[in-house]
């Protein structure tokens, strides 16, 4: 599936105009382009994939119809994807995924019905298994956008001990323990600060700092993990935009570099990618620069697995963007923003082992 320059990735999108579903590319990082863009997979809106540490599985989120769910899929050595099965309900689809390390369980966050669910996975072939638990939140905020809960991310802690889940329409962290059946049960909700919109979180490396992405005040939350009790405790706010900015902005994707040295974030609006340098001590952070998203609506990216490169999606736009990254001073380089993907939505890369 990879070898010493070559990484294949895919790309979660949007099925409207010309997009078909999940697709497939390779990074060569010798040449630094990308090459092969071609379908992987033909189902609707699959905006949002993940995929298992062994690499053997790429789930999905999946809309059909007037259902929508989670979709499985098999990866193979060519990286082709095939169906292994869906699991559905009535109504809006989740707007997020995720799976353990041990591929036992998968997770969904739900936008537009403000719920986590969970479910088992079937150890023979990955396919996935009726929820087994579905926590309906409660609550809004302040701003017209929350006037009900919206889920946006749900994933398990480094220490695989709890399950993380941000809620944008009540402005708060929610955590759950995870039963070995599935079960979902709420251990704490931290408040974040009113209006918000906090969207999505990355863990630095040493497992003890969390950073959240909120989608309308455009900051970074830096969060310390309490791994013995699942709690988390705020320690920064920082702006991902520049003080004289003042247009519509939502900030969209946060990354981290695997030596925890550097957190990206993205801004759709400003069309932009934040860089931030981590301070080793404390976890806080402190703003190297800007780069433009060559487009428009940066929605997601991703560090290459060897991190020498970035990645990124234009939603509006139609674009992949590469760039070149700085592993000393974590800047970006512009290298090739012409890469064509209608809708792009999320950037994903099999995992190197």
């Amino acid at each position: 599936m990879t070898n010493t320059n070559h990484y294949m990735g895919y790309i979660g999108t949007y099925t409207k105009g010309e997009s078909k579903g999940i697709y497939s590319f390779t990074l060569n990082t010798g040449d630094a382009k990308i090459e092969n863009v071609k379908i992987a997979a033909e189902l609707e809106n699959p905006t949002y994939v993940n995929i298992s540490k062994d690499n053997r599985y790429l789930y999905s989120v999946v809309k059909e119809g007037e259902n929508g769910g989670l979709a499985a899929f098999s990866i193979h050595e060519n990286g082709s994807l095939s169906a292994i099965n869906r699991e559905l309900a009535a109504g809006a689809s989740p707007c997020y995924v995720s799976v353990d390390s041990q591929n036992r369980y998968v997770f969904g966050a739900n936008y537009h019905k403000g719920l986590v669910e969970s479910h088992l996975l079937n150890k023979e072939d990955g396919s996935i298994l009726p929820a087994a638990s579905i926590m309906i939140h409660e609550g809004s905020g302040p701003d017209p956008r929350q006037e009900k809960p919206h889920t946006h991310y749900a994933g398990l802690t480094p220490d695989e001990k709890y399950l993380a889940v941000v809620e944008l329409g009540i402005d708060a962290l929610i955590t759950y323990t995870v039963n070995s059946d599935g079960k979902l049960t709420k251990v704490k909700l931290l408040p974040l600060k009113a209006g918000s919109g906090p969207r999505h979180l990355v863990f630095h490396p040493n497992g003890k700092i969390a950073y959240v992405m909120t989608e309308f005040s455009s900051e970074v939350i830096v969060l310390t993990y309490h791994e013995e009790n699942g709690h988390f405790t705020e320690k920064q706010y920082i702006s991902t935009l520049p003080e004289d900015f003042t247009e519509n902005n939502q900030g969209s994707a946060i990354h981290i570099s695997s030596d925890g040295r550097f957190v990206y974030a993205g801004n759709r609006g400003h069309n932009s990618i934040a860089v931030f340098r981590v301070n080793p001590e404390s976890g806080e952070l402190s703003f190297v620069e800007h780069v433009s998203s060559e487009g428009d609506w940066p929605r997601d990216f991703a560090l290459d697995p060897s991190e020498k490169f970035v990645v990124a999606s234009n939603q509006e736009s139609g674009n992949l963007v590469l760039y070149s990254r700085d592993e000393e001073t974590g800047k970006l380089a512009l290298i090739q923003s012409d890469i064509v993907v209608p809708y792009p939505v999320c950037v994903k890369f099999l995992h190197v082992r």
